[in-house]
């Protein structure tokens, strides 16, 4: 990317490299602000105009206002940098690529908004990053969660529960007990909460597979390692999260698993829990379950 170009070009070329990927190393000279830790993936990169914004599992967000002088520039690992060190502002390394940002005239670092963190709702749960983490006391926040009607997915994303869980851990602990994402946290017992949160701290403390290996996140179309059936992403939550999961095989607490059909109604396509979806998914379907 050519200096005064628009940066859509370098967007694009960072989704590639950046996006589903752990990260090694961040640095950023000068940066006041919170910055991610090695491990964290990207979830996304955008640009508006010469903003560009890269988004890590955790709401964590980096903003550049590259204007006439900032660029974005990709390189391979050991590939000679034709620009100068010296207008390095930020670095971001991942196991096959350097992202790196030079000259640009504003770069800043802020977290999604979220109103659940605010000081109202009590301290922060255990971080699974950190030695010493009280998985028990997570276990509890969730089966005691503040709304029972809230999915689980979403649940697992405030800190709440647990501090800086992310977007990946909680698509992972999810597929590993086989749990409907969009299961009301009503629907989960003492031993569901116990599995899903043991599953996220074994995960976030890099001891899975999973950490460096997603089974679902950033898998999207893909077969699921477990059943085989193709391997979906939705947007869920206030800031659209992506979400990537099974419907093949987590089906555990699934919202629709006691839906019931009229005995008069011929069931014309297949049982499969994507069919099921969809079916549900019908205007005159949703009417009926809501009322």
């Amino acid at each position: 990317m050519r200096e005064g170009e628009p940066p859509q070009k370098a967007a694009a070329a960072l989704r590639t490299a950046l996006v589903g990927r752990p990260i090694t190393f961040f640095g950023a000279p000068g940066l006041v602000g919170p910055v991610p830790s090695p491990g964290r993936f990207v979830e996304r990169v955008e640009s508006h105009g010469r903003h560009l914004e890269i988004v890590w599992d955790d709401g964590l967000v980096l903003h550049t206002h590259l204007r006439m002088t900032g660029t974005w520039q990709l390189y391979r690992h050991g590939e000679r940098w034709d620009r100068s060190v010296l207008r390095l502002q930020v670095e971001i390394r991942t196991a096959d690529w350097v992202a790196a940002c030079f000259a640009a005239p504003l770069v800043e670092t802020h977290r999604l908004p979220d109103r659940t963190r605010h000081p109202g709702f009590g301290r922060f749960g255990p971080n699974f990053g950190a030695p010493g983490a009280d998985v028990d006391e997570a276990i509890n926040r969730l089966y005691h969660y503040h709304d029972q009607s809230v999915a689980v997915a979403e649940a697992l994303l405030d800190d709440h529960v647990a501090e800086a869980l992310g977007n990946v851990t909680r698509c992972e602990a999810l597929w590993i007990t086989e749990t409907h994402p969009f299961a009301p946290v009503s629907a989960l017992d003492a031993t569901d909460c116990e599995q899903i949160i043991r599953a996220a701290a074994v995960i976030r403390s890099g001891q899975s597979r999973c950490t460096s290996s997603p089974a679902v996140y950033g898998r999207t179309g893909q077969p699921c390692p477990r059943c085989g059936d193709p391997i979906v992403e939705t947007r869920s939550g206030d800031h659209a999260r992506l979400l990537s999961w099974c419907p093949g095989c987590q089906q555990h607490r699934s919202p629709i698993a006691s839906l019931e059909f009229d005995s008069d109604e011929t069931r014309e396509m297949d049982p499969h829990p994507a069919a099921v979806r969809f079916m549900s998914d019908l205007p005159w379907r949703r009417n009926r379950i809501a009322g």
